[in-house]
């Protein structure tokens, strides 16, 4: 908004004001942003896959222009007189509706020089982004000056960027975007000094190079620099990195004779860093064009490796070292190159704050109270979080701009947390992990009339209505979703599917003669853990050597406890408290045989229980309760059944598993095909996909870019025979 004022008033404001205000804003930035600028350390992290350079240069080094007005055009020859004399080829970016025209004459120089041409905007007004339709008009015209000028890359005026737009234009690349520079009118950086690729609608897409060395008026007319040291001083962390030192210069504010004017700096300023760059790099630097770097990048890198550098943030009321779900998105992004926060709770004693895992920025904002009993307690925490994280990704929003915002139930509502930025055309995903209303009818017992669950389904609905896309984690909540609250069209089913990366299979090390019976998860009515400690106080009596070792926490743990003491299984269950999910991999693989013994009249008839591919991923044969979801995914060559509630039944299937090792056998070769189907991998792509789409601005005459909205059939995503 504040930028829209600014270029609105631009024209009536004297040279020397706006000047005036860009170095006062600059002074405020310049201690604030310290730590990432000119140098932002995480930047030079290498891109998954990076292939280096041509040749095993160390570096790329790749000189841009912008010429903003006719001042700038009268000195294109002399910059490229410059270039040549040292030995350095570039592109300069021209305004096609400006104070000047840009002849065919002049274009064909250069490109028989080899230096490259290409466009810059429509007019340098700072209103190319103003609204969708005037982009599309405009997008138009680029593109016929593109042609025209034989043009394959583009980069916006004043470095303004909606990435999301520029599929319109047919680019090979874009340049409107820079590693790391508060000083610029929209201050959001990519964070990378490597290349990326902004996918498109329909396996197309472009090149984005950063530039990764300050602007020359940033650095010489606004902060004033007596000298070329701080481009030299980043210019040699490029190098360090092995990324791409990418410069844009103007030659409007190049002065080549006579003295200074307000808004230049000394040609000569250029000239030495060139001359450095030569002299200290010798061989070791590949002088490319933007257009050579972009052919590199698509040449060396398939369609399916390239990186992106899409920025999410996520929202989830709980911890995310203990959600798998949450983890396998967020990691899935990051491992292609994309940004991803998070915006958690602290589980236990972790302090709150910011902590970086595995690439993914973590904010612990409120710490996790495991007494969830009293429904008002439970929603006024809910509320407190929803209010924080509110407060926190408005501000994280407004200083970077996320292309995506992607948010976890329970509860719905959380959604609306990110009401700054749906207002500026960020997309929302709701991810349904529990489906609210029936939660609520189990954990406080209330009936389905009851006035708090008809808020909860309206809520449920306005949630669904606010957003772009949900998510939802099985067939049967889907099916549910659709009758009531969302429209198929955006809609998909994710299942908690298990993660190779975290759940590969794992050798055993555990070398006692124990036969451990193992249960990960919350202590909750539904779970049923009740029934299983029952059920081993018979179990124990047919296979002494039997320990039953579950690992969690929640409501319920005082009476499992209580009735673990009353059943004198003190030392025959164990019970060990929560465990990070890199813990509890290696746990289950230690472990004989996995338990999921929910109630089926409750709301686990319907929950999808992630614990029973983590265990087929560790070859644990499984003993589930025949409850409805479970009986649409798997059948008896996978699982072992039982009917729910029944505490002899259960034991039996136990024991069964125990001493029939045929049978054991077989239930664990079929739970491993399982996973190879069911596995992340297979899903992770069309996650991606999701956000690619999503991500990808749809333009009236287009076609519809969207998600996956047809559910996959249940051949593909259902049942296991055989």
């Amino acid at each position: 908004m504040l930028n829209e004022i600014y270029y609105f008033l631009k024209p009536f404001l004297p040279w020397s004001v706006r000047l005036a205000l860009r170095r006062q804003r600059a002074k405020s930035r310049l201690a604030r942003y310290a730590g990432t600028w000119p140098i932002d350390p995480k930047a030079g992290v290498h891109p998954p896959g990076w292939p280096g350079w041509p040749g095993g240069k160390q570096f790329a080094f790749v000189l841009t222009h912008d010429v903003e007005g006719a001042k700038g055009l009268s000195r294109v020859e002399q910059v490229t007189a410059l270039e040549a004399r040292i030995g350095f080829r570039s592109s300069f970016n021209f305004v096609p509706d400006g104070e000047y025209v840009l002849s065919a004459d002049l274009r064909e120089r250069m490109a028989g020089q080899g230096f490259e041409v290409g466009v810059h905007g429509l007019q340098h007004d700072g209103k190319l982004y103003a609204s969708k339709e005037e982009f599309a008009s405009k997008a138009v015209q680029i593109r016929n000056f593109l042609r025209e000028w034989k043009a394959s890359g583009f980069r916006s005026p004043l470095m303004q960027h909606r990435l999301s737009w520029l599929h319109q234009l047919g680019v090979e690349y874009d340049a409107s975007t820079f590693d790391t520079d508060p000083f610029e009118p929209e201050p959001d950086a990519v964070g990378t000094v490597f290349p990326f690729w902004v996918p498109g609608p329909n396996d197309s897409g472009f090149v984005e190079l950063p530039y990764t060395l300050p602007q020359d008026f940033t650095l010489f007319v606004v902060l004033r620099e007596p000298n070329i040291e701080i481009w030299k001083k980043k210019l040699d962390w490029v190098a360090a990195c092995g990324g791409m030192a990418l410069l844009n210069t103007h030659p409007d504010y190049m002065c080549f004779e006579g003295e200074t004017k307000k808004d230049e700096f000394p040609a000569a300023f250029y000239e030495e860093f060139l001359t450095y760059v030569r002299e200290k790099y010798a061989d070791a630097y590949w002088s490319a064009t933007p257009c050579e770097v972009s052919r590199y990048y698509c040449a060396t890198m398939p369609p399916a490796a390239r990186n992106s550098r899409k920025k999410v943030c996520m929202l989830v009321h709980n911890s995310y070292e203990n959600d798998n779900r949450v983890r396998r998105y967020a990691e899935a992004l990051v491992r292609r190159g994309d940004l991803v926060d998070v915006i958690a709770l602290a589980a236990g004693s972790v302090p709150l704050g910011v902590e970086e895992i595995s690439g993914v920025t973590v904010y612990r904002v409120q710490h996790r109270v495991r007494n969830e009993r009293g429904k008002w307690t439970y929603a006024w925490r809910l509320t407190r979080f929803f209010l924080v994280s509110s407060f926190l990704l408005t501000r994280r929003h407004h200083r970077m701009r996320y292309d995506l915002i992607h948010v976890h139930n329970l509860p719905d509502f959380l959604v609306f947390a990110a009401w700054y930025p749906k207002m500026t055309g960020t997309p929302i995903i709701l991810d349904i992990h529990d489906i609210v209303p029936e939660l609520f009818v189990n954990k406080f017992d209330a009936g389905p009339g009851n006035l708090y669950v008809s808020l909860l389904k309206f809520i449920e609905k306005a949630s669904a209505a606010f957003v772009d896309y949900v998510i939802v984690s099985n067939h049967l909540w889907y099916e549910k979703l659709l009758s009531r609250s969302v429209p198929k069209e955006k809609c998909s089913v994710f299942l908690n599917h298990v993660d190779p990366g975290l759940f590969y299979r794992r050798d055993r090390t555990r070398t006692d003669d124990k036969i451990v019976v193992i249960f990960p998860g919350s202590f909750q009515w539904h779970q049923g853990l009740d029934i299983a400690i029952e059920a081993f106080a018979l179990i124990q009596k047919r296979v002494p050597n039997a320990e039953f070792h579950i690992y969690g926490g929640g409501d319920e743990e005082s009476e499992l406890v209580a009735l673990t003491k009353r059943l004198g299984l003190v030392e025959k269950v164990k019970f060990a408290g929560l465990a990070s999910i890199e813990t509890i991999a290696e746990v289950i693989a230690n472990a004989d045989v996995g338990v999921v013994p929910k109630r089926a009249d409750s709301f686990g008839n319907e929950a999808y229980s992630t614990k029973i591919m983590e265990f087929m991923s560790q070859g644990l044969p499984v003993v589930v309760s025949r409850t409805k979801i479970d009986n649409y995914y798997f059948d008896d060559s996978v699982v072992r059944f039982f009917v729910s509630g029944d505490v002899q039944g259960l034991a039996d299937a136990i024991c069964e598993v125990i001493e029939n090792q045929p049978f054991r056998e077989k239930l664990i070769a079929g739970g491993n095909r399982y996973v190879d189907i069911h596995g992340w991998n297979r899903r992770k792509g069309e996650y991606l996909q999701l956000v690619d789409n999503l991500t990808t601005e749809v333009f009236s005459g287009t076609g519809s870019v969207i998600g996956p909205s047809t559910p996959i059939d249940e051949d593909t995503m259902g049942r296991v025979v055989g």
